[in-house]
């Protein structure tokens, strides 16, 4: 009879020992895996050879006798070369994130011809991060952050110039510009697109949704003669 007792008392221990122990790993803080950059147990580094990404854009666009044209240049990047240029001097400039580093293999990192180029392709285009590291070679993560540092200095560097309120002077330079053309009175046009809304929520979608029987959002602007 105490033999039993014993074994009873033990099995009581046992179970009160493995409650203790779920008790105690519920309790413990969970450690948050980081979204992106630092490395995570089972995910695959990927070698990606950023040289010859950078030599391959530069012989595309930027090289003498590049392969694409100064037409192609303008279709695909939506601007002309020379205003490339420009903003890839800005943004230099301003932020030291475009301008080329080592990384922590002591190896060079993503050239400014590189981020620029990403950052312009993923808004001209509305192509996701994702779809640069196969074109381009640079991770989602980076993509992402080229893009809103690429965003955040050209504001910082073109507010006062572009995103001000017209003054008197300006007013009146566009009103004689616009009255030597035809237009007396006029300050601007009035410009509008639809555009395709892809990723439209279900719901919405017969809201949103025109002749074309597809979602789009109709885009306005009034534009200056030399905007």
């Amino acid at each position: 009879m105490r033999r039993e007792d014993e074994e009873c008392d033990e099995e009581v221990q046992v179970r009160r020992n493995k409650k203790s122990i779920a008790v105690a790993m519920m309790c413990q803080p969970i450690e948050e895996q980081p979204q992106w950059g630092s490395f995570i147990a089972g995910r695959s580094y990927k070698p990606r050879n950023k040289a010859m990404s950078h030599a391959n854009l530069m012989n595309n666009y930027f090289n003498p006798n590049s392969v694409y044209t100064e037409e192609d240049f303008r279709r695909r990047f939506r601007m002309r070369h020379h205003f490339f240029e420009r903003l890839l001097r800005d943004v230099q400039q301003v932020n030291s994130y475009f301008r080329q580093k080592l990384d922590r293999a002591g190896r060079p990192g993503f050239s400014p011809h590189q981020k620029v180029t990403i950052a312009l392709r993923m808004m001209a285009y509305g192509s996701p991060a994702d779809s640069m590291d196969e074109t381009h070679g640079m991770p989602e993560s980076t993509c992402l952050d080229t893009i809103q540092k690429f965003c955040d200095t050209i504001v910082q560097v073109h507010k006062d110039e572009y995103l001000c309120e017209p003054n008197q002077e300006d007013l009146n330079r566009l009103l004689r510009k616009a009255e030597d053309h035809g237009f007396p009175g006029m300050i601007g046009s009035l410009d509008c697109m639809h555009w395709d809304w892809k990723n439209c929520l279900t719901g919405w979608q017969e809201g949103f949704s025109g002749r074309s029987r597809k979602p789009t959002v109709v885009l306005e602007e009034v534009a200056s003669y030399d905007t």
